[in-house]
């Protein structure tokens, strides 16, 4: 096990062991504790009461985060040529069709999320293998298969995320940066938060909400009061 340095020692002694916090102090204290010198991430990660191996229980879903992520979201439009231009205008990284679609097969991925056109779709399929693993399949549960372009554009670049519960039955997220303000860090987790709540499936029994635990990049995890939230 690696030996803890200086900095981290110091932060894991601010955080009371087995405490259970609200979502204000939560979010004052992961501020307080980090102490790298880049603006690091904010991620939330939050236990369901789900078996995801069940498709009735499957959590999945998108949010728009009130103040954004804080992260320069690089988008691919894999468009055709009459939609370029809305593309573009929206504010789209990268737009185009063909030429994409052979960089991706020669191992291209340097993109957070990939939008496209119901029509696109079938030329997407064999790129499966180098695209789902890394999260950048387009899907139209989460608005990335569309035939309103500049909208999905849009609502990305301006702090939409997608989540789906992984095998363990975690949703994680990227909630912000340290830079945020604190009630930033608060409006986001709380968003979040009250989404997984609406999409609780009907097949799940028991506590849904297990655990909630705030994190930065560099700190040690902050346990939530799940009922507090």
């Amino acid at each position: 096990m690696a030996k803890l340095t200086k900095k981290q020692k110091e932060a894991a002694s601010k955080i009371e062991k087995n405490k259970l916090y609200t979502l204000k102090d939560a979010a004052a204290l992961i501020k307080d504790v980090a102490s790298a010198k880049f603006d690091e991430s904010v991620d939330i990660a939050v236990r369901l009461g789900v078996d995801p191996r069940k498709a009735n229980q499957m959590v999945r879903g998108v949010v728009t985060l009130p103040h954004g992520t804080g992260k320069d979201v690089k988008v691919l439009a894999l468009v055709t040529p009459d939609k370029e231009a809305e593309a573009k205008e929206a504010g789209a990284d990268y737009v185009g069709l063909d030429e994409y679609l052979q960089k991706i097969k020669d191992g291209w991925t340097d993109v957070d999320v990939i939008i496209t056109m119901p029509s696109v779709m079938g030329k997407l399929g064999p790129l499966g293998r180098v695209l789902g693993p890394r999260g950048l399949m387009p899907n139209p549960k989460t608005g990335t298969v569309t035939m309103e372009i500049a909208k999905a554009v849009a609502e990305v670049k301006a702090g939409k995320i997608d989540f789906k519960v992984d095998k363990t039955g975690i949703i994680h997220a990227g909630i912000g940066r340290i830079s945020f303000d604190a009630d930033k860090i608060v409006d986001n987790a709380h968003e979040i938060i009250q989404t997984l709540i609406k999409l609780k499936p009907t097949a799940a029994k028991g506590t849904y909400i297990k655990s909630i635990y705030l994190t930065s990049t560099m700190s040690p995890a902050i346990a939530l009061d799940p009922k507090a939230v």
